[in-house]
């Protein structure tokens, strides 16, 4: 017997023929013999459905302790509906919501985090053989207020739970069958991965990999709690994420993730002396803009040009900021570029072999694809192409590196 966490999303629980087949599902878990968690979300389109209501009444965008008290009520429509098509099939269940299960989490109304789970309660409903359908997404910080984890925050609920119960298993039901070497509508040789590291999801989960949520991610490496990716609406083992064995290093890269949201900004010609670094980006951290890449140049004249990427949402933004900037360090000429991606490699076995960059270099440079910035961590080396050029780069990469064929 297996204690099990499963997770539903949205799309999962979308209509009452899905919440269905979800009990029909988890009932085929507990025939197996083991204690089942049922973690959902709000049927899809439920949360931005509410805080449309909650934009109309605010007339600007909606936030605080009531945004959080008015979209917790879309989980609690799903677990009671859930909860009740188990008691239909006879099987004892019962709904709690994140405040009945004393998921405590701080005060960050709208993005808190969970701080600590009494699982008292839920040992005790799993020991009497209910099944236990949790409200995602949701908490109740030391005031007693209800308080939610922001979006995709269900993962992180299933995580948690799992941790707290030590679950053997953290199973993710998705509308994918798995993790894959990159998106298959980008690249429809991508295969699926049987297993992947923590430290390799959570790479691809921030590179743009929507399959999991980062803190989620980031949970479960934490409390090396088992996580698997699975499918809601076809059979098969999925992708496990876990802890790195010595099995992982044999294949050179695991994935490649992609970026689309990327946008570059330079400042070009603003004297080089100590501190320019921290003038220009003091301002840009000041106006909440995430900075990913960086690279600086310094010419022979004494100047220096100094390039970065940020989220193409803050284009804009920070244009506006390193104008500003330019005049205050009395000199320079701002460019920017909101049309690039970023690719990256990623994978344990980079730790232990060398050329990886060569070879993912040669193969960008045959197919005349220019590389305008590069970074690298111990797993994951990223370019920075023009936009143009992604759905090429991920073809062209998958192919050098052999992602298609099983190792």
């Amino acid at each position: 017997m297996a204690l099990i966490v499963q997770k539903y999303g949205g799309t999962s629980v979308g209509s009452i023929e899905r919440i269905e087949a979800v009990a029909e599902k988890v009932i085929a878990s507990k025939n197996q013999g083991h204690k089942v968690v049922v973690v959902v979300s709000a049927m899809s389109g439920e949360t931005n459905r509410l805080m449309g209501l909650a934009n109309e009444v605010q007339g600007r965008v909606a936030h605080g302790r009531e945004l959080d008290v008015l979209l917790s009520t879309g989980e609690q429509v799903t677990i009671a509906l859930l909860a009740m098509a188990l008691q239909r099939r006879n099987c004892a269940a019962v709904s709690s919501t994140g405040a009945q299960l004393n998921i405590r989490t701080d005060n960050m109304f709208n993005k808190a985090r969970i701080q600590n789970i009494d699982a008292t309660r839920l040992h005790r409903a799993l020991d009497a053989g209910k099944v236990v359908v949790v409200a995602g997404f949701q908490g109740v910080d030391d005031e007693g207020n209800i308080t939610t984890l922001g979006r995709g925050g269900s993962d992180t609920t299933a995580v948690a739970v799992a941790a707290a119960i030590k679950a053997d298993e953290c199973q993710i039901y998705t509308d994918v069958d798995g993790v894959y070497t990159t998106d298959p509508r980008v690249e429809p040789n991508a295969r699926r991965l049987d297993c992947i590291t923590f430290e390799e999801m959570l790479e691809m989960a921030s590179l743009g990999s929507k399959v999991l949520q980062i803190r989620a991610v980031e949970f479960a490496g934490k409390y090396d709690v088992p996580l698997r990716v699975l499918s809601t609406f076809s059979e098969g083992p999925g992708t496990l994420i876990t802890l790195e064995d010595d099995s992982m290093e044999d294949p050179l890269v695991s994935g490649i993730a992609f970026n689309r949201d990327e946008a570059q900004l330079t400042i070009k010609g603003v004297p080089d002396r100590p501190g320019v670094a921290a003038h220009i980006l003091g301002p840009i951290a000041d106006e909440n803009i995430e900075v990913d890449m960086i690279v600086q140049n310094v010419g022979s004249d004494e100047t220096t040009d100094f390039t970065f990427t940020v989220h193409r949402n803050d284009y804009e933004k920070g244009m506006k900021v390193l104008e500003n900037a330019v005049v205050d360090l009395g000199g320079g000429e701002v460019g920017g570029d909101p049309h690039i991606v970023k690719l990256s490699l990623v994978g344990v076995g980079m730790r232990s072999h060398a050329g990886i960059a060569s070879r993912m270099f040669t193969a960008l440079a045959q197919e005349k694809i220019n590389i305008r910035m590069i970074s690298t961590s111990e797993i994951k080396i990223s370019v920075v192409v023009d936009e143009k050029y992604l759905e090429l780069g991920v073809r062209v990469l998958h192919e050098a590196f052999e992602l298609d064929q099983e190792k």
